[in-house]
């Protein structure tokens, strides 16, 4: 850890105190010591110091993801912690979230501790687990959800398994509002979608693929909602993709429920166009949809309805993604295109206001999941972002630091991109490189 470090010239973009000021920012022993005014501190001051001018850059909170796949254990081969938070790093995010289902379900306090310890020993980025709500995935028999709690579970989710049995929800509901925790659902329904592959629509006519509909996503929302409303137990929509879905959440919202939603980079950017040649890089669940869709959810995020952007990253070999579009796996390595993903496609050419944009990747995870993180104040850690807004570059996935290189957006030019990732005061991305710890490059 940095004992000192300052940031000069910087705009501070701070969504809770909705903060928009040129400040420097004091580090000090891992915490933000001050926000001053330019010149205040004087150089006489800093002599310990490292100083660091950012001009013309943005002094964000760090970044928040609350939705990300790091593969192990068992899934190692796609991904390690170490790897996943090397892209985190990389991609200007201070804390992020891994789902359950990985090979070895992550329904056990063993398991949330490991995850814990391991991803602490590196130290690169926050790693907070989100633990299954049932066994093994299977949506029947429900785990001891405070027990996931106590070992470091901060929400419960069987991401990648839609809970179907409304007796199960009703139940998970009532226990998560006991805990005061947050149940996040993969919310599809089996039956409507099929074995649908792609968004159903014109697109998918054209290619000849058997397509999910808009409402297999809904009639899940729907019956989560109306379950909230009953029970008063907080549930989040994970990946929402649909206009259908865009209006129950405002449905829901105008009720008083307690219900937030998350919102991925690519069904911002990309539509089910993305699938011509059958290109499996663009294969993804919830399916990308057609542009109506991708509107609402633009709306939704401006406005305030969605309150998150999370990635779901998902990585995998270019080898399994090389399979025919009917056997490739879904998914997207998104941690380390993501900031510039929905900055390049929100702020700059869709005039989204930068603070509105920083407060769906800090502020509104960390409401979401009840965390005291995403913001800048003097006494709190030094998990910081700055962004270079007027920063453009062409994706390489041949330079990413995820073991996944499966990406849509590869040669795709974008506007908007971290250049330093400060994590409880030390400095562990600059310039897009990751500062390894020592102990980990053996």
């Amino acid at each position: 850890m940095t004992k000192k470090l300052l940031l000069t010239g910087g705009r501070v973009l701070d969504p809770a105190s909705r903060t928009d000021a040129h400040l420097e920012v004091l580090i000090e022993d891992g915490f933000i010591r001050g926000l001053y005014a330019p010149g205040t501190l004087g150089t006489e001051n800093m002599n310990d110091a490292l100083i660091r001018d950012v001009s013309g850059c943005i002094i964000a909170p760090g970044l928040i993801d609350m939705h990300v796949h790091l593969r192990e254990p068992g899934g190692e081969a796609n991904e390690t912690i170490l790897t996943g938070m090397k892209a985190a790093a990389a991609g200007g995010f201070t804390t992020i979230c891994p789902m359950p289902n990985s090979p070895v379900t992550a329904d056990s306090p063993e398991i949330i501790q490991m995850i814990r310890k391991r991803s602490q020993a590196i130290g690169l980025t926050e790693v907070l687990p989100i633990a299954a709500i049932s066994k093994g995935l299977a949506g029947k028999e429900m785990n001891d959800l405070a027990a996931l709690m106590d070992s470091g579970a901060v929400a419960f989710s069987d991401d990648g398994m839609p809970v179907t049995n409304s007796h199960f929800m009703i139940h998970a509901l009532e226990v998560c509002r006991g805990l005061d925790a947050l149940l996040i659902d993969h919310c599809e329904d089996p039956e409507l979608k099929g074995d649908g592959l792609m968004h159903e629509g014109a697109v998918s006519a054209k290619l000849g693929l058997k397509g999910i509909s808009a409402v297999s996503e809904a009639v899940p929302i729907a019956r989560n909602l109306l379950l909230a409303q009953a029970t008063g137990g907080r549930t989040h929509i994970a990946h929402l993709s649909t206009k259908e879905g865009v209006a129950l959440l405002e449905f829901a919202r105008q009720q008083g429920i307690r219900a937030t939603a998350e919102a991925t980079p690519h069904h911002l950017r990309l539509t089910d166009e993305a699938l011509a040649g059958y290109s499996t890089l663009a294969r993804v669940s919830p399916p990308l949809r057609s542009p109506e869709h991708g509107e609402a959810l633009r709306w939704a995020v401006k406005s305030g309805l969605i309150t998150c952007i999370a990635t779901d990253h998902a990585p995998w070999s270019l080898q399994a993604k090389a399979q025919e579009f009917t056997k490739a796996p879904n998914g997207i390595s998104g941690l380390e295109t993501a900031l510039a993903v929905v900055w390049d496609t929100l702020v700059v050419h869709d005039d989204m206001a930068p603070l509105d944009l920083i407060a769906r990747l800090t502020t509104g995870p960390a409401a979401a999941l009840g965390l005291d993180r995403g913001r800048l104040v003097p006494g709190g850690v030094a998990d910081i972002t700055v962004i270079n807004p007027i920063l453009k570059k062409t994706v390489d996935p041949r330079d990413f630091y995820s073991k996944g290189q499966n990406t849509p957006f590869g040669g795709m030019t974008l506007q908007g991109w971290p250049v330093m990732t400060i994590h409880r005061g030390t400095i562990v991305m600059e310039d897009g490189k990751v500062l390894v710890p020592k102990e980990e490059e053996k």
